[in-house]
C-alpha cells in the first residue's frame, strides 16, 4: 500500500510538473485577451455610453471595470500555486511591465488586473471560473477512484496467496502436534500449489510411517507375550523364593511394558464414541489407584454428558494417575470441573515435577526426562498416549507446575 501511495504521488507530482508551463500559458492568453478586449471596448464606446457599456460586461461577462484610485486596498496574489506567478510574467510581457494583480481590490476577491487607457489606469476583476483548475480537481477524483480500485485488486492477489499459505501454516503446526490431516487443496499460484503438493506428500509419508511403527511395535510386543508366558510358568518351579520373587517381578515388569506398546500401537480411532457422564469413569478409575496412592484427594463437579471414547479415556487417566503415584510422592488430587464450553480433568502431584522448557517434549513418544522424574524402567509412552487421547477427542493435554512444586497435567474436552 505505500509503495502504491509513493507511486501514485509520484505520477500526480510528475503531471503537475508538466502542466504547469501549459496552463500558466492558457491562463496568461486568457487574461490578456480579456484586458485587450476590454480595453477596446472602451476605446471604441462614446463617451455617454461608457457607464452603460461597463454595467453590460458586469451583468453579462461578469467583468468589473472600475477606475484606479491612489486610495484603493489591494490584497496581492498568494505565493500559491507557482501557475499564478508564471502567467502574471507572462501576462507583464504582453500588457507591460507596469501591469498589477491583486486578490482583493476594496474588499471584492476575485483577479485583478490593471491596464492603461492613456495615461488612465483601470482594474479589471476576472471571476474565479476563469483561473479555476477543474482538470485538476478531476485528476484527484480518478486518481482515488484508481487507487482505490488499485487497492482493492492488491487486497483479493494478496489474499489469494496469503490465505492458502495461512493454511498451510496451520496444517504444519497440527502435522508438528501429531495429527493425522486431510490432504490440503492444491490450488492458487504456480509456486503456492507446488508447496502444497510437498506438504500432502510429507504429510501422508509421515503418517504412513506413524502407522508402520505401531504395526510393528504391535507385531513385536505380541510376539513377546508367548516366551514371556513360558518365563513366567517356569518361575513358579524355581525353588530359591528371593530368586522366583525377583524374576515374577522382572516378568510382571516386562508385561507392563508390553501392555503400554500395545496401548500405544492400537488404532483407538476406531472406538466407538459414546455418550456418557465421565464422572462415573473417573471415579471407577480413581477407585483402582486408591491404594496404592498415600493419598489421593478428589474433587468431582457434576459435568455435562461428553461424546467420549470410554476405553482411549480410562488408559489416559490411569497412566496419569500411574505418573502422579511413580512420581509425586503418593500425594495427588484429581480435580473435574466445567469452564465455560470445556471439562477440565486435572491431576496434581507434590514431586519435583517438570521444567517448563521440556513440557512439551516429554509428551513425544518414547521420551524421557534426565531428572529425578524420569522413569528409568518405563517406556516414555504414558503422557504420548493421553497426547493422542486429547487430540482424538478435540481436546487439549497441557503440564504446568504448581505453586508448591509438583507437577500439574491438565486433559481439556470440549463440551460440544
Amino acid at each position: 500500500m505505500v509503495l502504491m501511495v509513493l507511486s501514485l504521488t509520484a505520477a500526480l507530482a510528475i503531471f503537475r510538473q508538466v502542466e504547469r508551463e501549459p496552463r500558466a500559458q492558457q491562463m496568461a492568453q486568457l487574461v490578456v485577451s480579456v484586458i485587450n478586449l476590454t480595453r477596446a471596448a472602451v476605446l471604441s464606446a462614446a463617451p455617454e455610453w461608457r457607464s452603460a457599456l461597463l454595467a453590460e460586461l458586469a451583468d453579462v461577462e461578469r467583468l468589473h471595470v472600475e477606475m484606479a484610485e491612489k486610495s484603493d486596498v489591494l490584497k496581492p496574489l498568494p505565493a500559491r500555486p507557482l501557475e499564478l506567478h508564471l502567467m502574471m510574467e507572462k501576462v507583464r510581457e504582453s500588457l507591460g511591465k507596469n501591469t498589477r494583480f491583486a486578490a482583493k481590490h476594496n474588499g471584492v476577491e476575485a483577479l485583478w488586473v490593471s491596464f492603461f487607457i492613456g495615461n488612465e489606469e483601470f482594474w479589471v476583476a476576472l471571476p474565479k471560473e476563469h483561473i479555476a483548475r477543474p482538470a485538476s480537481q478531476i485528476l484527484l477524483v480518478w486518481g482515488s477512484l484508481i487507487f482505490g480500485l488499485a487497492m482493492l485488486g492488491a487486497y483479493f492477489i494478496a489474499r489469494q496467496v496469503a490465505y492458502p499459505l495461512q493454511q498451510l501454516a496451520q496444517a504444519a503446526q497440527q502435522v508438528g502436534q501429531g495429527a493425522t490431516l486431510q490432504p490440503l487443496p492444491e490450488r492458487g499460484a504456480h509456486e503456492i500449489v507446488t508447496v502444497t503438493r510437498a506438504f500432502n506428500q510429507m504429510s501422508a509419508d509421515l503418517t504412513a510411517n506413524e502407522r508402520e511403527r505401531a504395526l510393528v511395535l504391535a507385531g513385536i510386543s505380541h510376539d513377546l507375550r508367548t516366551p514371556l508366558t513360558r518365563v513366567r510358568l517356569a518361575a513358579e518351579f524355581i525353588v530359591d523364593e528371593t530368586l522366583r520373587e525377583g524374576l515374577a517381578a522382572d516378568v510382571e515388569q516386562m508385561d507392563t511394558v508390553i501392555q503400554q506398546f500395545l496401548n500405544y500401537a492400537r488404532l483407538d480411532e476406531n472406538e466407538v464414541v459414546t455418550q456418557l457422564n465421565i464422572k462415573s469413569l473417573v471415579c471407577e478409575v480413581a477407585e483402582r489407584f486408591e491404594q496404592q496412592a498415600k493419598s489421593l484427594t478428589l474433587e468431582l463437579h457434576d459435568v455435562p454428558m461428553l461424546q467420549v471414547r470410554p476405553l482411549l479415556l480410562k488408559r489416559a487417566l490411569s497412566n496419569l494417575l500411574d505418573n502422579a503415584i511413580k512420581h509425586g510422592g503418593g500425594k495427588i488430587s484429581l480435580l473435574l470441573k466445567q469452564e465455560g464450553n470445556q471439562v477440565i480433568l486435572a491431576i496434581t502431584d507434590c514431586g519435583t515435577g517438570i521444567p517448563t522448557a521440556q513440557h512439551e517434549a516429554v509428551k513425544r513418544p518414547f521420551a524421557r526426562l534426565e531428572t529425578s522424574r524420569s522413569n528409568v524402567t518405563g517406556t516414555g509412552l504414558g503422557l504420548a498416549i493421553v497426547e493422542r487421547t486429547a487430540r482424538l477427542h478435540g481436546g487439549e493435554f497441557n503440564l504446568g507446575n504448581s505453586a508448591e512444586g509438583g507437577l500439574v497435567a491438565q486433559l481439556i474436552l470440549p463440551c460440544v
